[in-house]
C-alpha cells in the first residue's frame, strides 16, 4: 500500500483510460469511469484501488480480492468477484507497472533530498565546471576541478564528482556516492552510498611484500544504467571497466577493474565480479554469484544464486552451483548425493 505521506499520485485514473493506455481489454465496458487513485497487492485492496494477479498460480486469491479495478490474464478473468472492474491483459504485471510509473512518476526516479533547485549555495563547486541549466546540485555536493553535470541532473547531498568527470542529463547521484575517473551517460541512476572509479585491487608481490600496481584506466557508464546503493565499481588498470546501456545493477555489489558488462543486464546484490571479466548482453546473476577473473559469460546466459563461477558460460545456457556448471546437470548431483545420504542413513538403521 502506498503511503500518502510520501508517495502522492499526480492524478487520478479511470479504468477506461487504464485499459487504453495499458492495452487491457475492459470486460464490462459500463465500468470505464471507475476511478483508480491507489495502488495495492492483491490481499489488500481497498475502495479506488487497481490490483493484479498474474497467472493461474495465484488464481486461488482472486476470490478475496476487493478492490475498484483488477489487472488480470483471461485465464482467470471470469473467477473475479462481481462489481469489480476487470482489465484483462496477457501481461498483468507489465500492466500494473507501467500503471504504476504513471500515478507515482516521482518513484521511478529519486527526487532532491532538500527540496532545492538550481545550485546550492552550500554546495562546492570548483573552478572551471561545467553544469548546465536545469542542473540540481544539493547542499554539500563537491563538484570537482573540470567536471561537468548535464541538465536535469540531481547530484544528491555530500555527493562527490571528482576533477574531470562527466555525467549526462536527466540522470541522478544520491547523498553520500562518489565518483572520480568517470565518464556517465543520460538518465543514469546513481543510489546513496555507491562509490564509482576507485582504483582496483591490483598489487604485485615484490621484496618487501605487495607493491600497488598503478590503475590509471576510467569508468565508462553508458545510458539508462542503474546502480544500486553502496555498490562499488573500480576504475580499469590499463583498460577502462564499463557498464553497457541499460544495464541494472542491485545494492552491494562489487564490480572490479577493466569488468566490461554489456547492455541490458541484470545483477542481483552481492554479486562480485573479479577483475577483466567479461558479460555479453542480456546475462541474468542471481544473488551472491562471485565470478572469478578473466572469466567470459555468453549473451543471455543465466547464473542461479549463490553460482561460483570458475569457467567460462557459453552464450544462453544456465548454470548454478559452486563450482557452477550447467543447471540440470548441477540439480542431478544434489540429487545423486541426496540419494546416496538417504542410502547411508538407511543403511545405518538396518
Amino acid at each position: 500500500m502506498t503511503e500518502p505521506a510520501f508517495f502522492v499520485p499526480a492524478r487520478h485514473f479511470e479504468v477506461g483510460e487504464i485499459a487504453a493506455l495499458t492495452g487491457s481489454r475492459l470486460v464490462d465496458a459500463s465500468q470505464e469511469k471507475v476511478t483508480i487513485s491507489r495502488l495495492a497487492p492483491a490481499s489488500e485492496g481497498g475502495e479506488e484501488t487497481l490490483v493484479f494477479i498474474d497467472g493461474k498460480r495465484n488464481a486461488s486469491r482472486i476470490n478475496s480480492v476487493r478492490a475498484a479495478a483488477l489487472l488480470c490474464s483471461e485465464e482467470v478473468a471470469e473467477s473475479a468477484p462481481d462489481g469489480i472492474a476487470v482489465l484483462v491483459s496477457p501481461k498483468p504485471q507489465h500492466a500494473f507497472a507501467m500503471v504504476a510509473r504513471l500515478l507515482f512518476p516521482e518513484a521511478s526516479r529519486p527526487q532532491p533530498v532538500t527540496g532545492e533547485t538550481g545550485i546550492s549555495p552550500k554546495a562546492m563547486i570548483s573552478e572551471g565546471a561545467i553544469i548546465e541549466d536545469g542542473a540540481i546540485i544539493e547542499a554539500g555536493a563537491v563538484i570537482g576541478v573540470g567536471a561537468s553535470i548535464g541538465r536535469g541532473t540531481i547530484i544528491g547531498p555530500n555527493a562527490v564528482v571528482g576533477a574531470g568527470c562527466s555525467i549526462g542529463r536527466d540522470g541522478y547521484v544520491g547523498p553520500n556516492a562518489s565518483l572520480q575517473y568517470a565518464i556517465v551517460g543520460d538518465r543514469v541512476i546513481i543510489h546513496p552510498g555507491a562509490q564509482i572509479g576507485q582504483d582496483g585491487f591490483g598489487f604485485l608481490l615484490g621484496p618487501k611484500g605487495f607493491e600497488k600496481n598503478p590503475q590509471i584506466g576510467r569508468v565508462i557508464i553508458q545510458d539508462d544504467v542503474e546502480i544500486g546503493a553502496n555498490t562499488s565499481v573500480d576504475r580499469g588498470a590499463l583498460s577502462d571497466t564499463i557498464i553497457g546501456e541499460g544495464t541494472k545493477i542491485d545494492n552491494l555489489v562489487q564490480i572490479g577493474h577493466n569488468v566490461h558488462i554489456g547492455r541490458r543486464c541484470v545483477i542481483a546484490g552481492h554479486c562480485g565480479l573479479s577483475g577483466s571479466v567479461t558479460l555479453g548482453e542480456y546475462v541474468m546473476l542471481g544473488g551472491q554469484v562471485g565470478i572469478a577473473d578473466h572469466i567470459k559469460v555468453g549473451d543471455r546466459a543465466q547464473l542461479a544464486a549463490s553460482s561460483g563461477v570458475m569457467d567460462d558460460v557459453p552464450a544462453g545456457e544456465r548454470w548454478a552451483g559452486s563450482p557452477a556448471k550447467p543447471m540440470r546437470q548441477a540439480f542431478r548431483e544434489i540429487a545423486a548425493l541426496r540419494s546416496l545420504v538417504d542410502g547411508m542413513r538407511k543403511g545405518s538403521k538396518g
